[in-house]
């Protein structure tokens, strides 16, 4: 995907950016592909690839929930900031906080900020079963969302807790989400939320599956959990 097909189908979708905002996402994939000459934060280094797998994919989630309507959001996992950096660009009122635990991510999420003269946004190294427990960010979010970090009860255990009550949990997930969807029921309930929707479809072009599952939190979360780290991942909640 070229960066003009980029911007075509954004429009297509109802997302017309700025001037400003394209030359954002091309000093991203510059300073992407800079930084990750010496360390490993991407497999994908090819420029029409990083649009189409990295940024459209990013900016999917914003063609099923409405992003304008929330202010806070916490993203899990990030890594070289997706799914929350693009969406920052495309919706710049949007307060973004980052959670990853690895330093060496954190300091490139730290100078791309500033290359991209990226205001409210806020990068922490934790681990997110920690951060999950911390007060100041306990329940304190719009939106959690993670994208392909675990299966969904692990991420549900990860994300929930993060969410304030009435707020949304959003997982983006490739093939085979149907059967992570059936396995998460349970974590959906314990940890207080409720399926809202799951929406499928196909990336542009390569015709690759995707689905963006949005939860909504119903419930507080029991203190219990998250649970310490490593936990969710050993003894999910099935």
């Amino acid at each position: 995907m070229k960066p003009d097909q980029f911007q075509q189908e954004l429009v297509k979708r109802g997302l017309l950016l700025e001037d400003k905002q394209l030359a954002q996402f091309e000093r991203y994939f510059e300073v992407l592909v800079d930084w990750n000459e010496r360390m490993n934060l991407t497999a994908i280094t090819d420029k029409e690839e990083v649009y189409l797998k990295h940024f459209f994919d990013s900016v999917s989630a914003a063609f099923h929930f409405n992003f304008q309507d929330v202010h806070t959001i916490v993203d899990i996992g990030a890594g070289a900031g997706f799914p929350s950096l693009p969406l920052k660009i495309c919706f710049p009122h949007l307060d973004v906080t980052i959670v990853d635990s690895l330093n060496k991510r954190i300091t490139f999420l730290h100078a791309l900020a500033e290359e991209l003269d990226l205001a409210g946004v806020s990068f922490y190294h934790d681990r997110a079963e920690t951060f999950g427990k911390k007060k100041e960010h306990r329940e304190s979010y719009d939106v959690a969302m993670a994208r392909a970090v675990a299966r969904l009860p692990v991420l549900s255990e990860l994300c929930l807790p993060l969410v304030k009550k009435n707020g949304t949990f959003i997982a983006m997930k490739g093939a085979g989400a149907k059967d992570e969807l059936d396995e998460a029921r349970k974590a959906f309930r314990v940890l207080g939320g409720e399926l809202a929707e799951a929406n499928e479809f196909q990336l542009p072009k390569e015709q690759s599956e995707r689905s963006i599952i949005t939860v909504k939190k119903v419930q507080p979360t029991p203190k219990k959990y998250p649970r310490k780290p490593g936990t969710p991942n050993k003894q999910p909640i099935v």
